[in-house]
């Protein structure tokens, strides 16, 4: 009943309050591209979409219910990160933590609308495949080590985050531990790789230490964002092939949930929208 291994994750989208804000604060101090921009939506990315926002002109940032805990951008090798991280110090950017998780190491932001952001990067999955229970945890970064990886972290140029960057994970504030382990898991296929108790839980496709993270650190028993909020409209879950999408769509279905026709072609074509038992939006997807 697994979910097919070389499922991943794909682009989010978010609402904002202001357009033009965000996308400053996307190119400039995140490092995504401008893809594309139309009637109050824009798509970034490097060299494929990771993030889509919808600008709704007085929305509020969210606090205190379900959504977007952070979205993770996978950058592709360490010296990748210790650049952002020398940009980011050259820049007097606001940063919300660094930590070394064991598996990864990772640095965290949030954006004007208050959307949490993590950019990192993975220790080679040989040290911690098969592990990933025992060995995640939250430890300071050595700083220095990691811009040990650059001659002179003062003068490393910063061009944006390098193509081959992805959505490695999409972290999500939840309602209730249990009933989302057993949607993820049960339903649509995914392994639990760790869990803190009632408190988080992180769980993944074909061995990585986590495709989808969630924990109710600050959303225990709560209700999803009102209307008027900056939030998560979606993130993305993209398996293999149209089989598979079919598959796990009809797992949702047969679950008592009626999976919702998403852009072109439906399930053929931009996918299908699901939820959670949060009420957080995933849309089912393949590659076309």
């Amino acid at each position: 009943m697994a979910i097919a291994p070389e499922t991943r994750m794909g682009p989010v989208e978010l609402s904002v309050a202001d357009l033009e804000r965000s996308l400053d604060y996307w190119q400039r101090t995140v490092g995504l591209r401008l893809l594309e921009r139309e009637n109050g939506t824009a798509s970034l990315g490097t060299d494929t979409e990771l993030v889509s926002l919808t600008e709704e002109p007085g929305a509020q940032p969210d606090l205190g219910h379900t959504g977007l805990f952070h979205v993770a951008l996978l950058v592709p090798d360490r010296p990748s990160l210790a650049r952002w991280l020398a940009h980011a110090a050259r820049e007097g950017m606001e940063l919300t933590g660094l930590s070394d998780h064991a598996v990864s190491e990772a640095i965290y932001m949030r954006d004007p609308d208050y959307h949490g952001i993590e950019i990192y990067a993975d220790r080679p999955r040989a040290l911690w495949e098969g592990e990933v229970g025992r060995l995640m945890t939250s430890l300071p970064i050595d700083v220095d080590d990691l811009l040990g990886e650059l001659d002179d972290p003062a003068a490393e140029p910063f061009d944006g985050l390098p193509d081959g960057t992805g959505v490695g994970h999409v972290h999500l504030r939840v309602a209730d531990i249990p009933a989302a382990v057993d949607f993820y898991s049960r339903v649509l296929g995914f392994d639990v790789m760790a869990q803190a108790g009632p408190a988080a839980a992180f769980l993944s496709a074909g061995g990585y230490h986590h495709h989808v993270g969630a924990n109710t650190w600050e959303s225990r028993g709560a209700l999803p964002a009102p209307p008027g909020s900056a939030t998560l409209r979606h993130a993305t879950i993209v398996v293999p092939d149209a089989t598979e999408l079919d598959r796990v769509a009809g797992r949702v279905a047969d679950a008592g949930q009626e999976p919702e026709p998403h852009g072109a072609g439906g399930s053929g074509g931009g996918g299908v929208l699901v939820r959670d038992p949060s009420q957080n939006a995933l849309l089912l997807t393949a590659p076309t």
